[in-house]
């Protein structure tokens, strides 16, 4: 199974992908975490320091793939989790997708691509464009991380469909949606009303999971020295086991920006209080709540 995390450019989506990869491996699987962003820090909770990456690793050898090794580009993390970095092209310069497909290629030639269970997918933040769509060519499934905020659900429409455009010519589904560390989730059900779409599971604003990255730790690890940490990690390891189920997917509904923007952005000009909120909602997101 390979699955690809998309999700707003700081949004959480490598903290989250960490801690989901290490659930995936507790739970018996075999798990790859390739990191898809040339700031080359996806997998730092995993390893706790930035390892070389493919493109590095590529051009120290002139590009002579014969003379790579599995373990000069594949690194142990935390859990038994493998972790790569694809890396990327110069700032400026460049493709990220041809990036990931050199990636995808070299472990193809180190026959290690189809040795495990699982390979996961971390993208750089919400661009769909055609290079960093490239991850999408050997998904599954694609999970979008998000929160309960405009900007972080206009991204999640975005990237919807990008998923869309990319079901036409690939067997991909949408698993669905994870909120990370969000207090409320109105303008996520009133999304998932208006484009319907799987939420996962979302996870509560914990301070401790902003500050896992900081430590270069999970939150798995960190139950080693803070057990009252361990129900955090039932979230994620929810999230594994629906993921596991193989689960049918979706095929996005595509929302025009206009509309979507229409939509959320009236949220802020008419704050939902409790007393109004079902009606607001409605007007909000154009649908009648029964």
């Amino acid at each position: 199974m390979k699955i690809a995390v998309y999700g707003k450019g700081g949004i959480g989506k490598s903290t989250t992908s960490c801690n989901i990869s290490i659930a995936l491996a507790r739970r018996g699987g075999k798990v790859l975490q390739i990191g898809c962003d040339p700031k080359h820090d996806s997998t730092f909770t995993l390893t706790g320091f930035l390892i070389p990456t493919i493109i590095d690793t590529l051009q120290s050898k002139d590009y002579h793939y014969e003379e790579i090794w599995p373990e000069d580009v594949i690194h142990k993390g935390y859990g038994g989790v493998d972790c790569v970095e694809a890396g990327g092209p110069p700032a400026g310069a460049g493709c990220g997708g041809y990036v990931v497909g050199e990636t995808v290629k070299l472990l193809k030639e180190l026959n290690a691509f189809y040795e495990y269970d699982i390979i996961l997918f971390d993208v750089l933040g919400d661009v769909v464009c055609g290079g960093f769509a490239a991850p999408l060519n050997y998904a599954d499934y694609c999970v979008i991380i998000t929160d309960n905020g405009f900007d972080a659900l206009f991204a999640a429409n975005r990237i919807a469909v990008s998923i869309g455009e990319k079901t036409r010519t690939h067997l991909l589904r949408l698993a669905g949606l994870v909120g990370n560390r969000t207090s409320k989730r109105d303008l996520i059900d009133g999304y998932v009303e208006v484009c319907p779409m799987p939420v996962i599971e979302v996870l509560p604003l914990i301070e401790d999971i902003r500050i896992s990255r900081v430590k270069g730790k999970t939150l798995f690890e960190m139950v080693g020295s803070e057990p009252s940490l361990n129900y955090v990690c039932e979230y994620y390891l929810n999230i594994a086991d629906q993921i596991l189920s193989q689960p049918e997917g979706i095929v996005p509904k595509e929302i025009p920006d206009r509309k979507f923007f229409s939509l959320l952005s009236d949220s802020y000009l008419s704050p939902i209080n409790d007393g109004k909120q079902g009606k607001n909602q409605e007007n909000l997101l154009g649908f009648t709540m029964v």
